[in-house]
């Protein structure tokens, strides 16, 4: 953890507009995802290039609380998400600040109720962090900042998770997929379209 305090983080969160600052085109996306894929299918350490080690290592816990593994599909990390997230914030330097920022509010917001930083934290000690901070109808107005950084931070873990390959498989997508013989549209979805050809 750095020697950052709490009022430096709220204001490297407020420095630069959250809902800004999470813009990203699909271009980015899609090239931040195959840089992803082909870092896992080389199968050698990745070397994070934009987080340290710290940070690196409450990223891969993150994205595995917000998408775990489970009977259909496999975890965040193991579709790529934060080797996807660190070729990302190297693409926007605009992502940069909010979201070291947010993992450093993280571990302050840690460190404050239970005197660690969030990867130290027991599961329930996480949990009651990442709880006050989920559910923006819910949260306190103290928790804004935190707020306004898990929220993208799970969007960033969504796109990065549902662009690789094992999100793609999970949402059960049967497009580019190699059709031999097109007898055409099914008779029934013309049906409900009202047309004919």
């Amino acid at each position: 953890m750095t020697n950052m305090n709490r009022r430096e983080v709220i204001g490297m969160l407020a420095a630069a507009p959250l809902a800004a600052a999470f813009r990203w085109t699909p271009e980015s996306v899609r090239e931040a995802s195959a840089r992803a894929r082909e870092a896992l299918a080389r199968g050698i350490s990745y070397e994070p290039k934009q987080f340290t080690p710290h940070e690196w290592d409450t990223v891969r816990l993150l994205v595995d609380l917000i998408i775990p593994k489970d009977e259909r599909s496999g975890s965040a990390t193991e579709a790529g998400v934060p080797e996807f997230m660190d070729f990302m914030l190297g693409d926007d330097a605009d992502l940069q600040t909010p979201v070291r920022g947010g993992l450093a509010w993280l571990d302050h917001e840690c460190a404050d109720r239970y005197g660690k930083t969030f990867v130290v934290c027991t599961t329930a000690e996480r949990s009651a962090v990442l709880d006050a901070v989920a559910w923006p109808a819910k949260a306190k107005p103290e928790h804004a900042a935190g707020v306004a950084f898990f929220n993208r931070f799970r969007d960033l873990t969504a796109s990065g998770f549902f662009s690789s390959r094992i999100g793609v498989q999970d949402l059960r997508y049967i497009g580019n997929t190699f059709v031999s013989e097109w007898k055409g549209c099914p008779p029934e979805a013309l049906a409900k379209l009202g047309v004919t050809y």
